[in-house]
């Protein structure tokens, strides 16, 4: 069968990505040409061309990406950490800034000898797997609300179950309510936490506007209606010396450590940026016991 040169199909998909919006049209089209050959992007220029079948695949999956569906809708897969994760309608895709608040909870959990990690708003699992996958030391629950998202979270953890990790426990609730978790009270070492943190009215992407579910974006008014809520459930959750990492906007670097500073069971609260220099998450300590 005769096969068409990958360049010239690619770069029409560039360019029709870039009339379209698509904040990142080479990366995009590159991938979904990778997607439809099964290969790694990386060896994109080692293949021999789309053949028809291909081509219509591709041109199908261009489309669709053009009409500003998530890539990783399209391919089924979000990278996270050293993780491939399944993701797609109903639950929030994770990204890479958010890497960096896993990497903290990593690290804090690393100097433990049998830590206890808690996940809350754990969507499709990524922060709770890739702290099971790079601490095997760690005891990890993750909590979710949204059946849709707890059921893509669940295809993950089993994923990473069969592949070797250390399994993690998984429960369906609202992650600030008192009874969620109550026999771990007074006993986690790390809590870590994706909210909805997107205040209301907020201006964000059609990717997200239309595909990301609306309970894992937004956060009331300021964004912050979900973290009040938290900041007491992780206060009961958390050893004396435990400690908490959420992530929040970037409008949020000083409205939400000063929320965390209020609180009257948290000290050493400092925030963080990710890789852009933007404010991306607070991390406190639960008061230790007087005396």
């Amino acid at each position: 069968m005769q096969t068409v040169p990958l360049g010239p199909v690619i770069a029409g998909a560039v360019r029709r990505l870039t009339e379209a919006g698509v904040a990142s049209p080479r990366f995009d089209a590159e991938e979904l040409a990778a997607f439809v050959l099964g290969v790694p992007r990386s060896r994109l220029l080692l293949a021999d061309g789309f053949d028809d079948d291909h081509e219509a695949r591709f041109d199908e999956l261009v489309g669709e990406r053009a009409r500003r569906v998530p890539l990783q809708h399209l391919t089924g897969v979000a990278g996270f950490r050293h993780l491939e994760l399944a993701v797609g309608p109903g639950v929030f895709v994770p990204r890479p800034e958010t890497e960096l608040l896993a990497g903290w909870a990593i690290s804090a959990a690393a100097g433990l000898a049998a830590p206890i990690v808690v996940d809350l708003c754990s969507g499709s699992g990524a922060i709770a797997l890739a702290i099971a996958n790079e601490c095997p030391s760690a005891t990890v629950y993750g909590v979710e609300r949204e059946p849709l998202a707890l059921a893509w979270a669940q295809r993950n953890a089993a994923a990473r179950a069969a592949a070797g990790d250390r399994p993690v426990t998984l429960v369906q609730g609202d992650a600030t309510a008192p009874d969620v978790l109550a026999a771990l009270n007074g006993t986690v070492d790390v809590v870590v936490t994706n909210p909805p943190y997107v205040p209301d009215g907020s201006t964000v992407s059609p990717e997200v506007a239309d595909h990301d579910p609306a309970a894992a974006l937004w956060g009331g008014p300021d964004g912050l209606d979900v973290v009040r809520r938290l900041l007491d459930r992780t206060s009961a959750l958390l050893r004396p010396g435990g400690v908490l990492g959420i992530e929040h906007a970037d409008v949020q670097g000083g409205t939400l450590p000063a929320l965390v500073r209020r609180h009257a069971d948290f000290d050493d609260v400092a925030d963080h940026r990710d890789l852009a220099g933007r404010p991306r998450y607070t991390t406190a300590r639960r008061r230790k016991l007087a005396g």
